[in-house]
């Protein structure tokens, strides 16, 4: 091997040695799960927190999710968490002391092993060693030769705490996303009516009047005839947003509808309980997995329907199997209480502003993930 491939292609001054290849088993202790007894889970605080796979880790974290009374293998409070099942190679650290179920791996690293093991998912690595099995996995010998350059340990500090701050101001911004959209569920609760009164529990000022029940189809029209699916291979690529059921799939030429809409997921729904809802304005071309719904001129307005509909819970009204589908007849008929129009206005507006805080907090926590992903191809081999 070159020696210049022996080093990153960005470093902080002062370092210029070649970095060194090793296997990650030669440099950290590695712990493969063991998985309790199902009989042993339980739902209790006091026991040990069980980590079984990426669903027990959030943002780099592991999250209590499900406990145990049995303890069989054990990860302390620092170490990384390794998912060897699908989805493979996801990597997360853990702030408390908890038992490894057999879908993950302890790791006794660094900062520097836990943003290498992270540049190793981005690129794929784990899921190349898993390609072809029945059953996507890596095991003991996958993690213990994976091959790893490490710079000396001086670097290994200043790389690390580097990414460690980094990743600090990405959990700062999603904590501020996250707390934007509690206030927003509180809003969304406090101005709507709740428990079968026709008034709300807060509202503007100069508004008295009781909302009055209505269907969804009395104070909106459905345009589902314009819908035109195309399968990826068929579009042709341009600048309007081509909506599925969960938001914006690619950008195409040419559009289906024009004005301002609600879309709701017809089927293929990912979020059950958050149901997807969305309000969109302009050219949009909309496949055949959402409803498009228009608020009637001078009854309704689009955003207040928007989040009358958010502060709905869909899932009663979903119908088949393992793919629910929302009826589009269901639909225009679910029963929904109307404030005024004026009233209408006041409350879409209020809660948009909310809504644009989440987007420019979303928009900067993508920018720092882009820029991370950048940095740990550029200061890592």
């Amino acid at each position: 091997m070159k020696g210049q491939d022996r080093t990153p292609k960005l470093r902080f001054k002062g370092f210029s040695d070649d970095w060194e290849q090793r296997e990650l088993g030669e440099i950290v202790e590695i712990t493969m799960g063991q998985s309790p007894s199902s009989e042993n889970y339980t739902d209790n605080p006091d026991d040990y927190i069980l980590v079984q796979g990426n669903a027990d880790m959030k943002n780099g974290r592991v999250v209590p999710r499900v406990w145990t009374t049995q303890v069989t293998k054990e990860a302390r409070r620092g170490d990384l968490i390794l998912s060897v099942r699908a989805p493979v190679g996801d990597i997360g650290k853990t702030d408390f002391e908890v038992v490894l179920g057999r879908g993950v791996a302890g790791i006794k690293g660094n900062e520097f092993v836990f943003q290498s093991l992270g540049k190793m998912k981005q690129n794929g690595y784990w899921n190349k060693l898993s390609t072809g099995s029945t059953f996507e996995s890596i095991n003991s010998n996958d993690i213990k030769e994976a091959k790893i350059f490490i710079p000396k340990e001086k670097e290994q500090k200043k790389i690390g705490s580097y990414f460690k701050q980094l990743d600090n101001t990405i959990a700062l911004h999603l904590g501020k996303v996250d707390a934007l959209k509690q206030i927003k569920k509180g809003f969304l609760q406090q101005l709507f009516p709740r428990n079968g009164k026709n008034v709300p529990g807060v509202r503007f000022t100069d508004f008295h009047d009781e909302w009055e029940q209505c269907k969804l189809g009395e104070v909106s029209s459905r345009h589902d005839n314009l819908r035109i699916p195309i399968t990826a291979s068929n579009r042709v690529t341009g600048t309007t947003p081509y909506y599925g059921a969960n938001g914006i799939q690619d950008y195409v030429e040419g559009f289906t509808h024009d004005g301002e809409f609600i879309l709701v997921a017809e089927d293929g729904a990912n979020d059950l309980v958050n149901y997807p809802v969305r309000y969109v304005k302009g050219k949009v071309w909309v496949n055949n997995h959402a409803h498009v719904l228009q608020a009637k001129e001078k009854k309704s307005d689009s955003i207040f329907l928007m989040y009358s509909l958010q502060n709905t819970n869909i899932e009663p009204f979903l119908v088949g199997g393992g793919r629910a589908k929302l009826n589009a007849n269901i639909l225009m008929n679910l029963e929904i209480l109307m404030p005024s129009l004026e009233e209408q206005l006041e409350i879409g507006i209020f809660i948009k502003k909310i809504d644009d805080s989440i987007f420019i907090q979303q928009k900067r926590v993508e920018q720092l993930k882009t820029l991370k992903k950048s940095y740990l191809q550029n200061m890592f081999i």
